[in-house]
């Protein structure tokens, strides 16, 4: 069953990975393991977590929206495992980095986002869906700072490595942006109608509007003069957009069900995020490692978890409710996400561990928990 459907088998793997490539983070920071001489440990850490992790959650999610967009049937069977097969040498390529040529790396890791851009372009063109081929465009320019991280990894151009991080935060801010605008409101709608709630969701079409251009133009803003107190006042404006948006949304309406405010909780972490990028530039007592880790943990881990559990439980027949035990997932990623930015901060190396801790603990408890209704037929007897 883990081959009928996208979400299927790119979920398990993120779950799996995400806790996998912390621990061994971990084991780095602490001493315990070493990485061959000439690779940078950090760099393959945020390689890893930015064009490894977060793919597979995408892939997951996108090749299992796309089927609902457009009628026509996902990926499944042999090109599904295909597909996995080719995110997954991509890992264990980047793991031989040092024993394997880098060329060769690099072609292999490479690979991946380029066949999941040009699919998804294949299947959007022939349904006619056109409003949603921006989403290639996203996953063209997320290859493209794939590039330039490994760049740096071949020794080429040192500095790219960091434009790299930078185009890969940026671009996932744009995709959190367009799917969390469409996914949030509409599900919290969604169920204040089911809790016969009198509440209503204000949509602002002008303010969703100025909150995605706002966050598209961080990356070129980044590109050109990165840190700048102009790139600055771009994302915090995003950040207020963001903020003013998630306020609309009144999310907290839906605190008695784990399964919304999680993802309410998400997208207040990414305003939050571009909010400290903005102020960097203004405070000496600020750097980049903190938004980073805001955006990083905060939004994209605790979105990636919480749309993660409620799609699993909606695609595969169950009701719209967060499985009972498994709430101490969202507490840990949250611990993880309050923690991780708390040393940035502080500094206090207790923190960070138990930072990774947290995280380590939240996605191996996803995938415990959630590979057994992964792997096993719908329970309302439908295909999917």
């Amino acid at each position: 069953m883990l081959l009928a459907y996208p979400f299927r088998l790119f979920f398990l793997l993120t779950g799996i990975f995400g806790a996998v490539a912390v621990l061994v983070w971990l084991a780095v920071l602490l001493g315990w393991l070493q990485f061959p001489a000439g690779i940078s440990p950090p760099l393959w850490h945020s390689h890893e977590m930015l064009y490894g992790f977060v793919p597979a959650a995408i892939a997951g999610f996108l090749l299992t929206a796309m089927a609902n967009w457009t009628g026509l049937p996902p990926p499944s069977g042999y090109p599904l495992l295909a597909l996995g097969a080719l995110w997954l040498a991509g890992r264990l390529a980047m793991a031989l980095t040092g024993w394997l040529p880098n060329w060769l790396v690099a072609a292999i890791d490479l690979s991946f986002l380029p066949t999941l851009a040009f699919y998804a372009l294949l299947i959007l063109r022939r349904a006619g869906n056109s409003r949603n081929l921006p989403l290639v465009a996203v996953l063209a320019v997320l290859a493209a700072g794939n590039v330039l991280m490994h760049l740096t990894l071949l020794g080429l151009t040192p500095t790219l490595g960091y434009m790299g991080e930078l185009v890969a935060l940026d671009t996932i801010a744009v995709l959190m942006a367009v799917i969390g605008g469409r996914i949030i409101p509409a599900f919290t709608d969604n169920w204040l109608i089911r809790q016969h709630k009198p509440q209503r969701i204000r949509r602002q079409p002008r303010l969703d509007q100025a909150t995605l251009l706002a966050t598209i133009l961080m990356l070129p803003a980044d590109l050109l003069a990165p840190a700048s107190l102009g790139a600055g006042m771009i994302a915090l404006a995003a950040g207020l957009f963001h903020l003013l948006r998630l306020c609309g949304w009144q999310g907290w309406h839906t605190w008695r069900e784990p399964l919304m405010w999680i993802l309410h909780v998400g997208y207040a972490w990414l305003a939050l995020a571009l909010l400290l990028k903005g102020l960097t530039p203004l405070s000496a007592a600020l750097d980049t490692s903190v938004w980073y880790h805001t955006l990083g943990v905060g939004a994209i881990g605790t979105l990636i978890i919480g749309v993660m559990t409620r799609v699993t439980v909606g695609h595969t027949g169950r009701p719209l409710t967060l499985l009972r035990g498994t709430q101490p997932i969202y507490w840990l990623v949250s611990a993880a996400a309050v923690l991780r930015v708390s040393a940035t901060l502080s500094g206090a190396p207790w923190m960070l561990y138990a930072a990774a801790l947290a995280w380590v603990a939240a996605f191996a408890l996803f995938a415990v928990r959630y590979a057994p209704i992964l792997s096993r037929p719908r329970v309302d007897g439908q295909p999917g």
